[in-house]
């Protein structure tokens, strides 16, 4: 896969992907996950020795939401990451899945943190995919007007939301 660079605003792409997913289930793969990472700060302070420079650590929470085409042969990935060094904290450490909802609620919609998309294409078809699929994005920022089809395989339908439009 090779990197392919996407200029899209995180929040329309994580909303325009919950608008389509409703409209059309199991045409993406979608996963979201958070996780937390403890990280060192680093103090100039020489007032502190080193037991005291390790008992100070910031906790990071990091949530990716990965999105695929389903079938995964069309040769693309967009993953929407945000980094939030202030808000929610998980119950217990580690990664854990979360749905579009929780990753747009918790970590899209505040604000806080800092987000970034990134995406990776596999050859030239791919390439023309995910360029179809950005500009969709870009150009209509809602739900583009599909009728919506019943879903074959359950196991590829992880999300079902009613899209929040009155956060638009």
């Amino acid at each position: 896969m090779e990197p392919y660079a996407v200029d899209i605003d995180p929040e329309q792409i994580v909303r325009w992907i919950t608008d389509e997913d409703h409209a059309t289930p199991c045409k993406f793969r979608i996963a979201a996950s958070r996780t937390s990472e403890h990280r060192a700060i680093p103090l100039d302070d020489a007032r502190l020795g080193d037991e005291e420079r390790e008992d100070l650590t910031e906790i990071a929470t990091v949530a990716t939401l990965e999105i695929a085409p389903v079938p995964a042969s069309d040769g693309w990935v967009l993953t929407v990451t945000v980094e939030d060094e202030i808000g929610p904290r998980p119950a217990r450490a580690g990664m854990r899945e979360i749905d579009l909802a929780s990753f747009y609620d918790q970590f899209v919609r505040t604000g806080r943190g800092t987000a970034s998309v990134a995406a990776e294409v596999d050859g030239p078809e791919g390439e023309v995919r995910l360029s179809r699929l950005l500009d969709a994005v870009a150009t209509t920022g809602t739900r583009l007007r599909r009728t919506p089809r019943i879903c074959q395989k359950r196991l590829a339908c992880q999300c079902r939301l009613e899209p929040d439009h009155g956060s638009l």
